[in-house]
């Protein structure tokens, strides 16, 4: 999601990847929590860490503690960022209130990058 957000929110700014601790398919309750923004993810992927070895990033920006933990280190002109917010994917119960889970993690991570893009 924050992948999305960011393409939509930063408009032509940022060219943003994502990359998982645990890369999976793609969470059908984010894209349909995305899809209520009109933000289209269905085609975005996750890579795994080692994927962007080496790359260099004037970005780096972790979204989850498991993710902080264990993202290499980058070289001192990246800047890093770590905005701490919970799983959605880790949501239980009806279908509904997991989505509850997505919407409010999603809007919380929007407005960080509104935050961020402001900055």
């Amino acid at each position: 999601m924050a992948e999305g957000l960011l393409r939509h929110l930063g408009k032509s700014r940022f060219e943003a990847f994502s990359a998982g601790t645990h890369p999976s398919t793609l969470n059908p309750l984010a894209v349909k929590a995305m899809a209520e923004l009109g933000i289209d993810i269905s085609a975005q992927t996750s890579s795994g860490l080692e994927a962007f070895e080496g790359r260099p990033f004037d970005y780096v920006i972790t979204v989850c503690d498991r993710a902080k933990e264990t993202c290499p280190v980058y070289p001192e002109d990246t800047c890093q960022h770590h905005w701490s917010f919970e799983d959605p994917a880790e949501a239980r119960g009806t279908e509904e209130e997991q989505m509850r889970v997505f919407r409010k993690v999603r809007d919380e991570i929007r407005k960080q990058i509104e935050n961020f893009l402001k900055g």
